[in-house]
């Protein structure tokens, strides 16, 4: 997690999307317009090439021979891929849901109690804003620290949802298995010991990040949320039950929307796990999220 600032950073005023959406369904800010090169734009119908990777995590942990290229192949060639049978019980997968949705419609004055300092990325609000004239997203997020103990702000820990923490704490659980399993796979299709990654990275730092993205009246000015790559070894993006297409990645010049699948976890190879010289191990990739798909 990033470490408070130290110097005050001016953000000015920052409007909730949920309170606007409510307020004035008709009118975006100009805070929130994109600049022309930088809207969304229509993606025209793909072939099926270049859908995101599918892994089946029964099979990897069968030490599948070709589940484990194809998993070679999504770390190199996407740094993506959707995970099925991925053993996290879907009952604790809906209750995270579930308490992510209960939380984002809590009242205004209930979420302000959690507010993100500027410049952090812990708490209620926008993260990485920096600047008073920088473009913010059409979303609003609610970000912590988990793992380890140390990193975690207890003042931030909402006590509505009365079971917020619990299933925060048994879904982070979870996952964490999960990254274990897949670092150790990753590692096998490359040939190296199954506990390489764990052994380099020592103690896992783990945080979580909730993105409500309501809807907005002119999608075309707009986005869920910036371009970006992920710093961490993993990420996990768990989709909205029965949601839409929002998030897209970049392959190559093309961007390619992910194609939500009921039951599947979506998997972001980050940066940490990067190799750029002399030929990039697995590709750095860019994440744009438009609307409605997650929580």
């Amino acid at each position: 997690m990033a470490p408070v600032p130290s110097l005050p950073i001016k953000v000015g005023h920052i409007d909730d999307v949920q309170e606007l959406r409510k307020a004035k369904p008709a009118t975006v800010p100009e805070r929130f317009i994109r600049d022309m090169a930088d809207r969304p734009k229509v993606v025209p119908n793909l072939s099926s090439s270049l859908d995101i990777p599918i892994i089946d995590l029964s099979k990897l942990m069968k030490t599948d021979k070709d589940e484990v290229m194809q998993l070679k192949t999504a770390c190199e060639e996407w740094g993506f891929f959707q995970v099925l049978n991925h053993g996290i019980d879907l009952n604790v997968v809906e209750d995270i849901e579930n308490v992510a949705k209960d939380f984002f419609m809590l009242p205004l004055q209930e979420k302000q109690k959690y507010p993100m300092a500027p410049g952090t990325v812990q708490g209620y609000g926008q993260a990485f804003v920096f600047s008073e004239n920088q473009k913010l997203d059409w979303c609003n997020m609610f970000a912590l620290g988990v793992e380890p103990p140390c990193i975690r702000n207890p003042k931030l820990w909402p006590s509505k949802p009365v079971n917020f923490r619990e299933t925060l704490e048994i879904y982070s659980r979870e996952v964490r298995k999960l990254c274990k399993t897949l670092l150790k796979y990753i590692a096998v299709s490359l040939g190296l010991k199954g506990d390489v990654f764990e052994e380099m990275f020592g103690v896992a730092v783990q945080a979580v990040r909730m993105n409500y993205y309501p809807p907005c009246s002119r999608p075309d000015l707009v986005l869920g949320l910036s371009p970006h790559s992920d710093g961490s070894a993993l990420t996990v993006l768990q989709q909205g039950k029965d949601s839409s297409v929002g998030l897209q990645i970049l392959k190559g010049q093309t961007w390619v929307p992910v194609q939500p699948i009921p039951n599947a976890l979506v998997i972001n190879i980050g940066d940490t796990l990067e190799v750029r010289n002399p030929e990039p191990l697995w590709i750095n990739t860019l994440l744009i999220t438009m609307f409605q798909y997650q929580f």
